[in-house]
């Protein structure tokens, strides 16, 4: 199965927060999220494992993209590995093995196999 042709539903929505008044409004963007697990929390780490793990995120470097092509290609294999590669804790598996999209760990080759398709 090609990375690229894996489709997913995805549950939007979005929480805004009032901080002089503390509280927050949810509302459903799009798909069937269940109101009362709209949260700030999964998104805010997944952005905290970006930034750690590619170096073009973190502040104060050298290491940045001088063509947008070239970020998003980071990006992507960034992704991929995260998904695909990486075995994690609390799952003690990929997060593509956890939602079924593949049965078995990849490598690093396996992964480069399928970018090169």
């Amino acid at each position: 199965m090609s990375l690229f042709l894996v489709l997913v539903m995805v549950n939007y929505s979005r929480i805004i927060k009032l901080w002089h008044v503390v509280s927050a409004h949810r509302s459903v963007m799009a798909g069937n999220p269940t109101i009362r697990e709209i949260s700030t929390s999964l998104i805010e780490r997944q952005n905290l494992t970006m930034r750690m793990s590619m170096r073009r995120f973190t502040r104060l470097t050298n290491a940045f993209s001088r063509k947008i092509e070239n970020l998003c290609a980071a990006v992507a294999l960034h992704f991929a590995h995260y998904n695909f590669v990486r075995v994690h804790k609390t799952l003690r598996a990929t997060p593509a093995m956890a939602a079924g999209i593949t049965s078995s760990l990849w490598t690093l080759e396996n992964l480069f196999e399928e970018i090169v398709q």
